[in-house]
């Protein structure tokens, strides 16, 4: 059952997620209202405590589930009834809110038994007029009869096909979380199996250098080079884990930057061409979340109005350009973070340009961050090399 209130305390007269069609359907509550007026004294103030009643049923279908359900779908038949055989059998028009709440039993045994009870009373109610009513009034009563007692069959299927759909939504959730978690686990079996063994092996030879250093330098020497071929093995394994994990492009970046901009009310432009081809997975990936983190520390820190981003490549390497016109850096922090991955404004920014700056290490990069020709704002520069000198280490082996 939802609140009756709103999170500041207001009355809710409907819950929320429905809209504003039940207001919609209380429109024919006028039906009953003009069929009363033709009554007088005592009868008429019973009519319209009646109606209101029903307006109270109304409303709590469309707040309570279960059992409290039953009771107040059968409260409005009764009543339903009471108006149809104490006043005008033409109320029976009111069943029309009824079917509405019939076609929500999910319980088909439910569904059976209050559409057999509603169908019977509305042919008695029926019944009832046809003696009254010209051929005429009789024809133009069925339709409006029938469409009410097959109302409830299709706002069933109505509320069938929202249930699976969020069913669906849930599955396709679940398998998501399933699909990130056994990526995740994948990832941790990788890293036992391919750098537990390695970074054991550096573990010992190091402890092995140490004790040598001093009683065979020769042989200390020889094993320290085991050590940098090892630890070059290691990190061609950690590239070779990063590319086979799910990678986002430049171009993916570049979206994700346009719209934490346009959310946060900046100006940008982008120049030159976010589909770079020649750049490896692992270089994408890698570029896309220096982009995305160099936006969001410019959103949260550079308090700009305009953002430039500018994508340029030469024959050997690939250049990205961030800038702002913002408060911009204190001097002395300016410099190339790549050499210095210490550099960083003293707040949480310093933090994500350290962690860009490892980032790019691992595929030879660099990440400077300097004043713009102008004198306001950052301008950030990320360079790649367009080829890692993997093959260069594996020759040295």
């Amino acid at each position: 059952m939802e609140q009756a209130r709103t999170s500041d305390g207001r009355f809710r007269l409907f819950p929320q997620r429905f809209g504003f069609f039940p207001y919609l359907w209380l429109v024919y509550i006028a039906l009953p209202i003009i069929n009363l007026q033709q009554e007088t004294g005592l009868k008429l103030a019973f009519g319209y405590v009646f109606i209101a009643v029903f307006v109270v049923t109304y409303r709590q279908l469309y707040n309570v589930t279960g059992t409290a359900f039953t009771w107040w779908l059968i409260v409005q038949m009764a009543l339903i009834l009471v108006m149809c055989l104490g006043y005008s059998p033409f109320n029976l028009y009111m069943g029309f809110f009824t079917a509405n709440f019939i076609g929500w039993y999910s319980d088909h045994r439910m569904f059976r038994v209050f559409i057999t009870a509603f169908t019977a009373m509305e042919l008695g109610l029926i019944a009832l007029i046809i003696p009254k009513m010209e051929p005429l009034e009789l024809i133009f009563t069925l339709p409006f009869l029938i469409l009410m007692l097959a109302s409830p069959f299709g706002i069933r299927s109505m509320v069938r096909k929202q249930q699976l759909e969020q069913e669906l939504d849930m599955a396709q959730q679940q398998i998501k979380e399933l699909i990130t978690r056994e990526e995740r686990m994948r990832i941790a079996r990788d890293l036992h199996d391919t750098l537990g063994h390695t970074l054991s092996l550096i573990t010992l030879k190091s402890q092995l250098v140490e004790k040598l250093i001093a009683k065979d330098p020769l042989r200390a020497q020889a094993e320290a080079k085991e050590i940098q071929q090892t630890s070059r093995a290691a990190l061609r394994q950690v590239r070779e884990l990063v590319s086979d994990m799910r990678a986002s492009s430049i171009a993916e970046g570049i979206a994700e930057a346009r719209e934490m901009l346009r959310a946060a009310g900046i100006d940008f432009t982008v120049e030159g061409e976010p589909e770079q081809i020649g750049v490896s997975p692992l270089s994408q990936n890698i570029l896309s979340l220096c982009i995305k983190e160099a936006i969001t520390n410019l959103v949260k820190h550079s308090q700009a109005t305009h953002c430039r981003i500018s994508i340029a490549s030469s024959e050997s390497s690939l250049q990205i350009e961030i800038e702002d016109n913002g408060i911009g850096l204190p001097l002395s922090d300016t410099g190339s973070c790549a050499d210095d991955p210490e550099a960083g404004t003293g707040t949480s920014a310093g933090n994500g340009l350290k962690g860009m700056a490892e980032r790019l290490s691992l595929i030879e990069g660099s990440l400077r961050f300097s004043r713009p020709e102008h004198g306001k704002g950052t301008r950030l520069t990320v360079q790649v090399p367009f080829v890692i000198k993997d093959r260069k280490e594996e020759g040295a082996e």
